[in-house]
């Protein structure tokens, strides 16, 4: 079953979905900032994913006698207290900051989702019951409640990933839901409900289509509040443990030698301020050119 088309809300058919990619592409790349935060990003990618082949050294090898050297043609960024190069430390940070980055974010948006379109849909106890739970979540400081969460399961990056999905799914649900009690009330809705189609069709075929766009933004803009979550975790001691290269804990083991070497802890900031700036800038840029009140 084909889709109405002609309004923003509702599903373009596959002639207009071309034109309504290319408009979302060309809006995007007009956005100078969001064009500088994927090349960023993409970077960010490539470097995680190729590190042996950039980084000849081990992230994990100790070496005492050379401990905090200066930058050179052989440690670019110099060594930290256990003598390994900075730089490969902070690459390989880079992957554990992408994954607990990508991998919670999607899982609280699932999540989120899902609980949004029931509530919105169905109403009544339902929505009540959804809705009390997400303003419980959201009542409580996300990084305490994470904090809670760690201490109860241990410290480990599986964990990790429990911890900031559920910290994140509550502020999801309300979006989806706002969007849903609006989506429900729209004729091509009423059309489906009209011939018979179930409800979970309805919800599955007809709502969440819909609300793809938005939740690709929430997406971008969760994916920084993570990498955050998580460094803040790993600094106060309850997140990635060591010898694992987390910026976090690169930050917190590098605070006591601010001074004698300050570049282990200033350098793994520097990383985390760049990747959060670069995906809050990608998160901007799809927020303008997905919403059709912001186009042009």
């Amino acid at each position: 079953m084909t889709e109405v088309n002609a309004a923003p809300e509702e599903i373009i058919e596959s002639g207009e979905s071309d034109s309504f990619l290319r408009d979302t592409i060309r809006v995007f790349r007009k956005n100078k900032m969001a064009m500088v935060g994927l090349l960023l990003v993409s970077l960010l990618f490539l470097v995680a994913f190729f590190i042996p082949i950039i980084s000849p050294h081990d992230p994990y090898r100790v070496a005492l006698d050379e401990q905090f050297l200066p930058p050179s043609s052989s440690y670019w960024l110099g060594t930290d207290n256990f003598g390994r190069d900075l730089l490969t430390r902070i690459l390989y940070g880079a992957r554990i900051s992408l994954l607990v980055g990508i991998v919670p974010s999607f899982i609280s948006l699932m999540i989120g989702a899902v609980m949004g379109i029931v509530s919105g849909y169905y109403g009544g106890k339902i929505d009540f019951i959804i809705m009390r739970l997400a303003d419980t979540m959201i009542a409580f400081p996300s990084l305490l409640l994470a904090m809670v969460v760690m201490y109860t399961l241990g410290a480990n990056l599986f964990n990790i990933f429990i911890a900031l999905s559920l910290v994140g799914w509550a502020g999801v649900a309300r979006v989806v839901r706002s969007q849903t009690l609006a989506l429900k009330e729209k004729e091509f809705i009423e059309a489906a409900r009209a011939v018979g189609t179930t409800r979970a069709k309805i919800m599955v075929r007809h709502i969440f289509p819909n609300i793809v766009p938005t939740l690709i933004v929430l997406f971008s803009l969760s994916i920084p509040e993570a990498i955050m979550w998580e460094s803040s975790l790993s600094f106060l001691g309850v997140g990635v443990q060591p010898p694992e290269a987390s910026w976090g804990l690169l930050v917190a083991k590098g605070k006591e030698y601010l001074f004698a070497s300050p570049l282990v802890a200033i350098m793994p900031g520097v990383a985390i301020l760049i990747t959060v700036l670069a995906f809050n800038f990608i998160g901007d840029g799809l927020r303008d050119a997905l919403d059709p009140y912001m186009k042009d």
